[in-house]
């Protein structure tokens, strides 16, 4: 199991933090950073570019598609790929309607059929072919001329349709709120052998798991309104996003986040929570873990 973390790509944060951050990954021996589209903050994509001789993989997870066309988020992902010596992998995802047309105003409409038009224009022109295509959601005639390795590419699939789009179209899903029961019992059997699960996991070393559990309830609440993280977290048995963290003493932690390999998780994603001090001990702590 591939063992990662995720970058906070905030506005808060300058270009500076985010390199400090790629590199405390890179010294400890992890294999990945990870980037995502925060609120007001930087580009998921472009913010890749500025991480010099970082870990070996730099992903996003995810980047939404319906504020991106296809060929934007392929030129762009190519780009990427070029400036950072082929070391991208492409996390894409529909998102959710709150976000997509509250924030945005733009309709959210049959995302699993709009993400598989989506895969079925990305990925050839990725693989630099000319794309002739007409479909209920995008027409394209074009070809990138951008020489660059093509990129893995993940989607955010947590319900059985898009997960079978993770098996037939994309290189495998990554998934959040869950815990490792549903990663062995649901993720797994729907993907394909050679298809990665990536997990995100909220992680720390702490000893009061209890009352950081009280702050993600609080602070994540809004994840019980959106629908697709609702229904993940109910297949797992999950009240809420605070079930869904790992928590404790090391052992505690490493005993947990080691289930998610027993489980079938070919990639972790650990997101430190907790003061400075706890997110930089989770960091060293996970490192037992490779």
């Amino acid at each position: 199991m591939r063992i990662g973390t995720h970058l906070i790509p905030s506005g808060d944060a300058s270009i500076e933090d985010l390199r400090a951050q790629a590199a405390a990954v890179a010294a400890r021996g992890l294999d990945s950073v990870w980037s995502n589209q925060h609120p007001g903050g930087w580009d998921p994509l472009t913010v890749l570019t500025g991480m010099g001789d970082g870990p070996a993989e730099l992903g996003t997870a995810v980047v939404p598609t319906y504020p991106r066309h296809p060929v934007v988020m392929a030129t762009e992902a190519l780009t990427v790929q070029a400036f950072t010596g082929g070391r991208l992998t492409l996390g894409i995802g529909p998102s959710h309607e709150l976000a997509m047309t509250g924030w945005f105003g733009i309709p959210y409409t049959k995302p699993a059929s709009h993400t598989r038009e989506y895969l079925e224009v990305l990925r050839p022109l990725l693989r630099g072919e000319h794309v002739k295509y007409s479909g209920e959601f995008f027409t394209v005639d074009t070809q990138l001329a951008i020489k660059a390795p093509e990129p893995p590419v993940l989607i955010s699939a947590l319900g059985p349709r898009m997960l079978e789009l993770a098996r037939d179209l994309a290189d495998g899903t990554i998934a959040v709120w869950v815990r490792p029961d549903t990663v062995a019992d649901y993720l797994v059997p729907r993907l394909g052998d050679d298809s990665r699960v990536v997990v995100l996991v909220m992680a720390s070393v702490t000893k009061d798991p209890d009352g950081l559990r009280d702050t993600i309830a609080r602070d994540f609440a809004i994840i019980d309104e959106l629908p697709a993280y609702r229904a993940i977290l109910d297949r797992g048995g999950l009240a809420g996003p605070a079930d869904a963290i790992v928590a404790g003493d090391e052992a505690t932690v490493l005993r947990e986040l080691g289930r998610f390999r027993d489980a079938g998780a070919t990639d972790l994603v650990v997101s430190p929570i907790g003061t400075k001090q706890e997110q930089d001990h989770l960091l060293d702590v996970v490192t037992a873990l490779r």
